[in-house]
């Protein structure tokens, strides 16, 4: 890999397109969505999407902050928000709190809060939240010990290349991860990991090798669930980026190579991120076929027959 420019946090702001409004009193969207679930079954899980404070770690390729506020909601406001999503929600025992960054970031979710979250997810088998490395320290065992459900934290692992790691602007080292898994599975927390599929700098095939590389390293170290996510543009910077011929979307066939030999390893579930993932599709006849069979390996992970077909799409 050639040696990259250096993008800073100024950068990075000074290329953003305009915030969404957002209201801090109702969760940005919400839904109900199946996952395979650790005791080997299709499972509903009721995913809320929290308002509240923008993530500290301006990260290079993220664009969630387009749905947060500037400040710490006001106390009260996110148990309001879970309250105004699950009227509307079907029953499920499942249930994700994603807030666009650290759950346990005290500018984010209040800890005055902790008691009035945990009263409303006592009905729930699992509980997935989402945080940083910097983030897990004894409040999230504090947490996990008032709910009844397992508490699961997913954290952004991205890439085990270390210079791309350090391009992320993530602020985090693969010993930061590292130690942050062994002290949430040490506390009989489970966590899931978030793997960027072909992040900037890296050519196709290298970034089919570096997410591979990725999902061994999350699972050697505990970690029992990956999501690989195809890298996408969107925030500004990352059209930049693209632009100057440093990041480029990698290709559906790719995701379902990584997602199939991620199933293989036989290591914990896999899922493939299928947000917008028409947009990966670079052939209209097998396209469908290969959307389809991506899902059947999130819902089923399995890995079912290949698709055939007569185009050039390549690894």
């Amino acid at each position: 890999m050639n040696e990259p420019p250096v993008i800073s946090t100024g950068d990075i702001l000074a290329a953003r397109p305009a915030r969404n409004v957002v209201d801090p009193n109702v969760p940005y969207a919400f839904l109900v969505e199946p996952e395979y679930s650790t005791a080997g079954m299709l499972d509903d899980v009721a995913t809320i999407f929290l308002t509240n404070r923008e993530c500290p770690f301006r990260c290079l390729m993220c664009d969630l902050w387009q749905n947060t506020t500037t400040e710490t909601v006001p106390i009260g406001a996110i148990p309001r928000q879970i309250d105004f999503a699950l009227e509307r929600l079907p029953s499920t025992r499942n249930i994700k709190l994603y807030n666009s960054g650290n759950f346990f970031d005290k500018r984010a979710i209040p800890p005055a809060d902790h008691t009035a979250i945990a009263q409303r997810l006592q009905p729930f088998r699992t509980v997935i939240v989402e945080n940083h490395p910097r983030f897990c320290s004894d409040i999230c065992v504090d947490f996990s010990k008032q709910i009844d459900g397992q508490l699961e934290i997913a954290i952004g692992l991205e890439t085990v290349h270390p210079q791309v790691l350090q391009r992320l602007n993530k602020q985090m080292t693969l010993g930061d991860f590292e130690r942050a898994v062994q002290f949430l599975r040490g506390n009989d927390i489970e966590v899931r990991a978030f793997i960027l599929l072909r992040p900037p700098y890296l050519s196709e095939p290298q970034g089919i090798d570096w997410a591979l590389r990725s999902l061994e390293f999350a699972f050697s170290l505990g970690v029992g669930c990956c999501a690989v996510i195809p890298t996408r543009a969107g925030n500004g910077i990352m059209q930049q980026l693209e632009a100057d011929g440093n990041f480029t979307s990698p290709s559906l066939r790719s995701l379902e190579y990584v997602t199939e030999t991620g199933l293989q390893m036989n290591a914990g579930r896999v899922f493939a991120d299928l947000w917008d993932i028409e947009t990966l599709a670079a052939c209209a006849d097998c396209g469908p076929g290969r959307i389809q069979r991506i899902r059947e390996m999130n819902f089923t992970q399995t890995v079912p027959p290949p698709v055939s077909c007569h185009c050039e799409e390549r690894l």
